[in-house]
């Protein structure tokens, strides 16, 4: 059974840090490209930053600068480095594994972080 599980999520006044941690299990973590989106209350699941299996980065424009992504294989764990945070950074925060295999998409989700910025 795979599990993606979130946690670091919370409040937290803008300009200040947090850090998401996603705890992978049920999949050979080192073969999937990992990913974090954010969902606004309102508003569609947008992209925040992906990680590659051989650790190629990739950012939405809003968070560059800001958010870091990095994974640890050994740990099974994807991290969201989140600095300089800003009211408009307030979302649910998910973790997402995604593999290609033999012509089929595998695609997982995580239950979701809240992380809120107070102005």
């Amino acid at each position: 059974q795979v599990q993606l599980v979130e946690s670091g999520g919370g409040l937290v006044q803008a300009g200040g840090s947090l850090r998401l941690s996603c705890a992978a299990s049920g999949i050979v973590f080192s073969f999937f490209g990992m990913g974090w989106y954010r969902q606004a209350p309102g508003k569609q699941r947008d992209l925040v930053a992906t990680i590659t299996t051989g650790d190629s980065t990739n950012y939405a424009d809003s968070v560059k600068g800001r958010f870091t992504i990095s994974r640890d294989n050994a740990a099974n764990t994807v991290y969201l480095q989140m600095n300089s945070l800003r009211p408009e950074d307030t979302a649910v925060y998910y973790c997402n594994a995604v593999r290609l295999r033999s012509g089929r998409t595998l695609d997982y989700w995580g239950q979701g972080t809240q992380v809120t910025v107070s102005s």
